[in-house]
């Protein structure tokens, strides 16, 4: 008999994968390189970021599909030549001078690589952390989170050295190897396995699990308020910090008087706040739940943003929005636990990727709405009180959605027969 794999090795295999993929968001790295090369400019340079993010999120709709099927061995397979590739060939697009081969090669390709590889391992680390669902979700995100640290730094080094062209070569190939590594080991574990020790959730415990019992597939999902409410809760919370991450540095040389070369400092800080709130939230959220951390970030967010409104100190403002980026990335964090507390595990990655979708519809709606709302106001004082208003609704879809789920709850439990024995049942080894 086979042995065990070792869980932690599966989340380590996670991590990464997200931190090779989680390298597209240094991109701004290679704007200006790119631009003096090939002599594009820099909406046209930019677009192929916000190709590959539309791509990420629409991809991710299927490939969850993908990895319920045929595992994520085979899905990560697939993410790291789509996305080893993808990387490889920007090289080639950027020889070139093509910029429909850009598109093409960064932002399509490269994009559905990225789908691929964020929905590959988060499943399975949920699935093998029953215990832990937010620590298991937040380890993988915190990883994309924080890979522009890592790829910035070594991108612009190469990019000295070796040229624009061949640190696409480069780094294509090291990605591809770290992630065709890692979903080497990627495995779902055996049915009805938990870990040592792990005793199964009382029904009552709602502070840490909605409901148990609920077993549903994607289809089955996307066909009720709750899905569609945590939809929405996830748009909204992307549309406000991917938009004022794309503005946070002249935002705050408007409003505090910042220096550019301050304000730049300070949005560097900020990844480092987003990719520790994806952790620290995911691991409030196994003490307190999903559903209550959501509330917490939206009132974190209405009273930041009308706070940023009103501050003129450099160093205060500099603070909220760190603050802010750290609700920012814990809604990708919590996500798929809070998934898994509603829906079950039964399909937990197809309907991650189906959630994602509100990522590429938020990554594109956001700036456009953002660039109308300033264009209307003139002011980023009047944008921020906008935005405030888009948390306040989302902070009334957090509250809705806790009934929605007592609904879902009540109607599977009288409706649905258990989905198997084993999951009704699981066994502790």
């Amino acid at each position: 008999m086979r042995g065990e794999k070792n869980r932690w090795l599966i989340a380590l295999s996670g991590v990464a994968i997200h931190l090779s993929i989680g390298s597209a968001y240094a991109w701004s790295v290679f704007k200006e390189p790119i631009q003096e090369l090939t002599g594009w400019d820099k909406s046209a340079v930019s677009f192929a970021f916000s190709l590959a993010i539309f791509c990420l999120g629409t991809s991710a709709a299927f490939m969850g599909k993908f990895v319920e099927k045929f595992g994520p061995r085979k899905t990560g397979t697939v993410a790291s030549i789509l996305f080893g590739f993808g990387i490889i060939s920007t090289g080639f697009a950027v020889t070139s001078h093509s910029l429909p081969l850009l598109y093409l090669t960064y932002g399509i390709i490269g994009g559905i690589g990225l789908g691929a590889g964020y929905v590959t391992p988060v499943s399975t680390m949920i699935r093998w952390f029953p215990d832990r669902k937010g620590l298991a979700a937040g380890l993988a995100i915190m990883g994309f989170g924080f890979a522009s640290m890592i790829t910035g730094p070594i991108a612009q080094q190469l990019m000295v050295h070796v040229g624009v062209s061949k640190t696409f070569y480069i780094l294509g190939v090291a990605y591809f190897i770290v992630m065709f590594s890692a979903s080497r080991y990627l495995e779902k574990p055996p049915v009805g396995w938990t870990p040592k020790g792990f005793e199964v959730p009382d029904s009552k415990m709602e502070s840490k699990i909605p409901f148990r019992g609920v077993q549903l597939t994607a289809n089955q999902a996307i066909k009720t308020k709750s899905f569609w409410l945590l939809w929405f809760m996830l748009f909204l919370n992307i549309t406000c910090g991917i938009s004022l991450v794309s503005e946070a540095s002249p935002m705050a040389q408007e409003i505090t008087g910042m220096s550019a070369n301050v304000a730049a400092t300070m949005v560097g800080v900020m990844g480092v706040f987003n990719g520790c709130g994806r952790l620290i939230w995911a691991l409030i959220s196994d003490r307190i739940g999903r559903k209550n951390v959501f509330t917490i970030l939206f009132v974190i967010d209405i009273v930041v943003l009308l706070s940023l409104s009103l501050i003129k100190t450099p160093l205060v403002f500099a603070a909220l929005i760190c603050l802010l980026m750290t609700c920012y990335g814990a809604g990708f964090s919590i996500v798929p636990a809070y998934i898994g507390d509603v829906f079950g595990s039964r399909e937990v990655g197809a309907i991650h990727g189906y959630i994602l979708t509100a990522w590429a519809a938020a990554g594109m709606f956001g700036p456009i709405f953002l660039g109308k709302v300033t264009e209307l106001f003139h002011s980023y004082t009047g944008v921020l009180r906008i935005f405030a208003v888009l948390a306040l609704i989302g902070l009334i879809a957090s509250l809705v959605i806790r009934g929605a789920i007592k609904t879902l709850s009540k109607t599977n439990q009288n409706n649905q027969p258990p989905v198997s024995p084993n999951r009704d049942n699981p066994k502790r080894v």
